[in-house]
């Protein structure tokens, strides 16, 4: 397998906040490289990365799944090349700049574990009924050797109704991929509206019946009160000679 990044990093005697503002004024950051490589476990040891050139060195899509190739300079002299992930890293909390970075050195032909995004597809065929999307998970940690990672895993949502949910299990796995994340914790459901919004829409729906309703009941006094004038009239006109008398 080739790796589809390159980068170098040397290695940092110093540690400190000092050290570390030195580093950044030269475009780099503190980091720890740790893990195996294909000689087995390496010992933790501190280097100084380049933020541009890390960037450079993540493939736009798989972004922390790159396999980097990656060169260890000690005083400007390489001194050893390994596959790495890139495992971690920590940012300003106002600047957001990375400040930190984790590299874990991995054999290539074993298995490692990485976390991939989860992505959606289709409509899901209780909105018809009001139906409201909850999604719990928007990623999953699966194992697989470094190659084989995804670039994401897609899971047809299309199906769900009401009351329905979609488990890590319900998601298709390439070959050679086995999830790590637990088959039976859910990954996406498909609730029932609120009360509130169930109330309005009821409201909603009756309002234009109600106003029917007191249309056709306005239309029927009209004709009523006229029918009872026309009565009261005979009766007023037939009690004005009985006065004169």
């Amino acid at each position: 397998m080739s790796a589809i990044g390159q980068l170098t990093v040397s290695l940092r005697n110093t540690t400190g906040k000092g050290a570390a503002r030195q580093l950044r004024t030269q475009g780099k950051v503190p980091g720890v490289f740790y893990g195996a490589s294909t000689d087995g476990p390496i010992a933790p040891f501190q280097i100084a990365v380049d933020v541009k050139a890390l960037r450079a060195a993540l493939d736009p899509v798989r972004r922390q799944n790159t396999v980097i190739s990656v060169t260890v300079e000690d005083g400007g002299q390489a001194v050893r090349t390994l596959s790495a992930l890139l495992k971690d890293y920590q940012l300003d909390p106002v600047r957001r700049d990375v400040t930190h970075v984790d590299l874990l050195a991995i054999d290539p032909q074993k298995e490692v574990v990485a976390t991939v995004p989860l992505e959606f597809s289709g409509k899901p065929a209780g909105t018809i009924n009001g139906g409201v999307i909850h999604t719990v998970l928007r990623s999953m940690d699966v194992r697989c050797k470094p190659a084989d990672i995804p670039v994401k895993l897609v899971l047809d949502i299309s199906p769900l109704d009401i009351g329905d949910v979609l488990h890590v299990s319900d998601v298709q796995l390439p070959a050679g991929v086995i999830a790590v994340t637990g088959g039976r914790d859910a990954v996406i459901s498909l609730q029932a509206p609120e009360k509130e919004e169930v109330v309005a829409a009821a409201a909603d729906a009756a309002a234009p019946a109600d106003a029917a309703a007191a249309a056709a009941g306005a239309k029927g006094a009209a004709p009523a009160a006229a029918g009872k004038d026309a009565k009261a009239a005979p009766a007023a006109a037939a009690a004005k000679p009985a006065a004169k008398k």
